[in-house]
């Protein structure tokens, strides 16, 4: 693998880390996606190959009953603080390799554990919310995939849908950054957890301009039989390391 110490900081943006992050202009939502796709560009069959492996072991562990979605939930933020890496050795001069994706295994991997346990526990409570609004049994019957019973009215449909939305944005939000200020920058869980939220709302207007972008994209990422989305994913990656370097990473706010 190549030899890029994790814990430095963007060659271009050395020495300038602000644990509480910057604000940026709402433009700059669109720029993440294009840096993003810039770091694609560099290597798309590694990229490619890299989420294909990545997609393939999420599908395997989900097979496992039960367990399976609580160790996919735990598991992500190690994946996703390996992919950091690789990011960070393509932003330095380095190539991703496919290694970078089990990079987390071998550091901070309690921690990252961590940060997966906190969100687990998050869309635990969303569960337990919604299933409060619509009912336990239906919401238990819709969780296996069946339809909603005819004396559940839209009202209590359309507040769930609005439930899940109002609670899972700020989950999003602790967790968006959290593993790559752990893996690059050696917060402990709870402070990234922290910068990582208020960064992100700090920050709101960009990321509403960063979801638009990203929802046409996925509109449009699927229209060939999907296959776009062999694109837009690794995109997708690379453009949180291009949102936390922005804003961790690049000195004072204007």
């Amino acid at each position: 693998m190549t030899n890029i110490d994790p814990n430095a900081a963007p060659a271009s943006q050395a020495g300038t880390f602000r644990t509480e992050g910057r604000a940026v202009g709402a433009g700059r939502g669109w720029d993440w996606i294009v840096e993003a796709f810039a770091l694609f560009r560099k290597q798309p069959g590694t990229w490619i190959l890299t989420v294909v492996v990545l997609g393939v072991v999420f599908i395997v562990i989900s097979m496992i009953p039960v367990l399976g979605s609580l160790a996919s939930a735990l598991l992500f933020p190690i994946f996703g603080a390996g992919l950091m890496l690789g990011c960070k050795a393509a932003d330095q001069g380095g190539m991703l390799e496919i290694g970078h994706l089990f990079a987390g295994f071998r550091q901070k991997t309690g921690d990252l554990v961590l940060v997966g346990v906190f969100n687990l526990v998050g869309w635990v409570v969303i569960a337990f919310a919604v299933a409060a609004v619509i009912g336990g049994g239906v919401f238990m019957g819709m969780m296996r995939g069946g339809m909603p019973g005819a004396g559940i009215s839209i009202a209590s449909m359309l507040l769930a849908m609005l439930l899940v939305a109002g609670l899972s944005v700020p989950l999003y939000m602790a967790v968006w950054f959290a593993p790559v200020l752990i893996v690059l920058h050696d917060l402990a869980p709870a402070a990234a957890l922290k910068a990582s939220f208020f960064a992100c709302l700090r920050n709101w207007m960009a990321f509403l301009i960063y979801g638009v972008v990203l929802l046409v994209l996925g509109i449009v990422a699927a229209i060939p039989l999907g296959l776009g989305y062999l694109v837009l994913i690794p995109v997708l990656i690379a453009s949180v390391y291009t949102a936390y370097r922005d804003i961790f990473c690049a000195g004072q706010a204007a």
